[in-house]
């Protein structure tokens, strides 16, 4: 098996620009790159920032070892000076952007890369690979969880991902708020908390349902869950209390019509006595079926494909351009696809209550600091090296304080303009 480095999640092209720079002369300019979205996706009122401390640890380890320049010289896909420059490649500049667990927009230039034309573009496919899936996982786990008005999410979606890409989601939703998740790797690598017990297949592995929870309760304790729709969820509700008692933690629901089952189930629980067991429901939840479940008693919600697939939106759409060569700004001027030259410094504004009110982008500038206003962007990589990140956590709350900050309708699930406006000033 073979587990590709880094270096070789790019794409052809970025190669054979390098190449070419590296024999016109124009390689080493210096250039500062953007990465921003023109558009959020449809029906979203804000981006969430994530995968950035995933990112950096990547170009850490972006090298090309003697394989892959042998694959690329035997290919075709760069020539021998290009082979010889990405040997001995290191990433020597310097990475800004916004915070993991920001809130950003269109236009927000969340994470700008100085450097080298040649050491900055071979990074683009990388850049947009992880800021764009993390990115859109962590926008759809936060509407999850405002859905959920303070209930608890587990994340499950690993079997609806490449294996990797699953361990990334997980991140991503744990940073939107999400309580678990059913990845291992992800709680081995990343810390955060696990969460599972049983599918229908340990049901039915069994002679009936009753052994099948018995054999669960004595390995795991009356302190576990019981997925109790194998076969008629009332009965499954019934056999889990007989055997369980009423100290059972918690019954799962992974069908059906889930807001009737829900008061269903809660009042045949109180009505064994059982009233303190929990409810947790799964079945392709997404942030307008939680939603919908607001008034029921549920408690905790199961989401998996709509977490790792963005929900409907698998990408952030953001986008990696060249905005400044050697202090000059250049622009791109393509009518669908113009952008803004000149490297950028963003402010959230708020009003002295804490909410915010607008974001100030200025290009090759200094905005105009106001008192309430908050600095966006943050160091992530300088002269080649990585600063010291905030931890996951410390990102999750930042994310947290950010959703506090938006007017209430920026939270709202429905069509509507971006939470705050983004207001560009041309530099003085």
């Amino acid at each position: 098996m073979h587990t590709l480095r880094p270096a070789l999640l790019t794409d052809h092209y970025e190669l054979t620009m390098v190449s070419a720079a590296l024999r016109d002369g124009t390689a080493d300019r210096r250039c500062v790159f953007e990465a921003f979205t023109r558009r959020l996706p449809a029906g979203r009122r804000y981006g969430v920032v994530a995968g950035t401390a995933r990112l950096v640890d990547l170009i850490r380890e972006f090298r090309f070892d003697p394989a892959d320049i042998d694959f690329l010289r035997r290919t075709g896909v760069v020539d021998e000076p290009g082979a010889a420059w990405l040997a001995d490649y290191r990433f020597t500049g310097d990475i800004d952007g916004y915070a993991e667990g920001e809130l950003f927009f269109p236009g927000s230039p969340i994470l700008t890369v100085s450097g080298s034309f040649a050491e900055c573009v071979v990074l683009e496919t990388l850049v947009l690979s992880v800021l764009n899936h993390d990115c859109a996982v962590a926008a759809a786990a936060a509407r999850m969880v405002t859905a959920a008005r303070g209930r608890a999410l587990i994340e499950m979606g690993a079997r609806r991902a490449h294996e990797e890409a699953a361990v990334a989601a997980a991140r991503a939703a744990y940073l939107a708020g999400f309580r678990f998740t059913s990845n291992l790797a992800a709680g081995q690598r990343y810390g955060i908390p696990t969460a599972g017990t049983a599918a229908h297949a340990f049901t039915l592995l069994h002679d009936d349902e009753r052994a099948a929870f018995a054999s669960q309760v004595a390995t795991l304790g009356k302190d576990t869950t019981l997925l109790v729709d194998t076969y008629d969820i009332s009965q499954g509700i019934r056999t889990a209390i007989e055997v369980a008692g009423p100290e059972l933690r918690a019954v799962r629901i992974d069908s059906g019509d889930l807001a009737v089952i829900a008061q269903q189930s809660r009042q045949l629980l109180d009505s064994l006595g059982a009233t303190e067991t929990k409810i947790i429901v799964s079945g392709d939840l997404d942030e307008y079926s939680i939603a919908a479940l607001a008034a029921e008693p549920v408690d905790m919600y199961g989401a998996g494909t709509a977490v790792v697939t963005g929900s409907g939106a698998p990408t952030a759409g953001l986008v990696y351009k060249l905005v400044e060569v050697d202090g000059r700004p250049v622009v791109k001027r393509s009518e669908q696809k113009a952008t803004i030259g000149g490297r950028k410094v963003a402010v959230r504004r708020h009003k002295p209550t804490g909410t915010a009110t607008e974001e100030i982008i200025v290009p090759q500038g200094v905005p105009d600091r106001r008192p309430n206003d908050r600095l966006l962007q943050q160091s992530y990589v300088v002269d080649g090296e990585p600063v010291a990140l905030p931890t996951l956590d410390e990102s999750r709350e930042h994310l947290r304080q950010c959703l506090i900050s938006i007017p209430w309708e920026g939270l709202k699930l429905s069509s509507g303009d971006p939470a705050i406006p983004v207001t560009v000033v041309p530099a003085e």
